[in-house]
């Protein structure tokens, strides 16, 4: 086969790449006034109040190259992104990206990683408005700044959980973890013998939940629909440990979860049992589990218990400070952070 003749960057110059990187975008927000291709997007707020949101995604820190699909990181991107905006209790509507690559990134490299951009866009009905391309000498990186908006006084904070308030998460969790085990398991195989090629067949939840998670837009969806609204939210974004504890302490409240209560997905039990690690281990600290966290009124038990996508795993109470998990023998167990610290740990 005839091999392709990759474009660099430098024959393009900045502006011809965002035009073409670009060119594929739609916008689909009333509030999008102006997008990409000024020195600035324009955005009507109306009466709405705005919420915005950055995180910075870093080669060797966030993802790695050896095998992190360019598309993946791109969608990826986005999604840690929004997921943020979802857990103020707010719709996203418009994104900018800044990249910054070394010269071993052609213009057919960034195009997957837009394709992805894109694809993330239109599963969320976002818009992309803007951000800033530049070259590095030691990697790849991302950052991703999300806007959006919620109306006046339906905003939800992290500090303001109630005591007796039942602790909700969505979805399960521990499987974006034990996906990034399996895959930096086969990676040390392949460089201690190239060529064999790993076989996930048997755990293409888990490495779906790593590579490519879902933001929860289903759920603020449901909260609405039901006219259920949360005292307090967060994303798991760096493990249900760290996570419960920036609302308790935010909140100055004290909490109780339930091990027996966790929603653990059979992939990650069977990942877990494989490599030796508690299942409970890979769901408390896990991290990029991109679910939302959240407390509800005990009077709002009956509306909640229903959904079978969200899982009662515990109760605020007024012991400040005192945060355990209660394990399926009845032992009380203090709540620590080992979640994900992006200052300490890399991929």
């Amino acid at each position: 086969m005839k091999k392709q003749k990759l474009t660099e960057l430098s024959e393009l110059g900045e502006f011809k790449v965002i035009e073409n990187l670009t060119k594929g975008f739609s916008t689909v927000n009333k509030s999008t006034i102006k997008g990409v291709g000024d020195d600035a997007a324009v955005i009507d707020s109306a009466d709405k109040q705005t919420v915005i949101t950055t995180d910075l995604l870093v080669e060797g820190i966030h993802f790695d190259l050896t095998y992190s699909s360019l598309k993946y990181i791109g969608y990826k991107s986005v999604v840690v992104n929004i997921s943020d905006v979802y857990a103020m209790n707010a719709i996203p509507k418009q994104i900018t990206v800044s990249i910054a690559v070394s010269n071993r990134f052609s213009f057919e490299a960034l195009n997957e990683i837009y394709a992805g951009i894109n694809q993330a866009c239109k599963a969320y009905g976002v818009d992309l408005v803007g951000g800033d391309t530049s070259s590095s000498k030691i990697g790849f990186f991302i950052s991703v700044t999300a806007i959006g908006e919620v109306d006046k006084g339906k905003a939800v904070y992290r500090n303001t959980a109630q005591t007796n308030d039942l602790i909700c998460v969505s979805g399960d969790l521990g499987a974006a973890y034990m996906g990034l085990q399996l895959l930096e398991r086969e990676k040390l195989v392949f460089e201690s013998v190239p060529g064999v090629q790993p076989d996930f067949s048997n755990y293409k939840y888990i490495l779906q939940r790593q590579m490519r998670p879902d933001a929860r837009k289903d759920v603020i969806e449901l909260l609405a629909e039901k006219n259920l609204m949360p005292t307090s939210m967060i994303d798991i974004s760096d493990g249900l440990s760290s996570e419960i504890l920036h609302v308790c302490n935010s909140s100055q409240k004290g909490c109780e979860i339930h091990e027996n209560k966790l929603p653990i997905h059979e992939q990650t039990k069977q990942m877990s049992d494989e490599l030796g690690i508690e299942p409970t281990i890979a769901a408390m600290n896990g991290g990029e589990d991109y679910e939302l966290l959240f407390t509800i009124p005990l009077s709002d038990y009956e509306k909640i218990k229903e959904f079978k996508q969200i899982s009662i795993i515990g109760n605020i109470t007024d012991k400040k400070g005192k945060m355990d998990l209660i394990t399926e023998n009845g032992v009380r167990v203090p709540i620590t952070a080992q979640g994900w610290n992006t200052l300490e740990n890399k991929k």
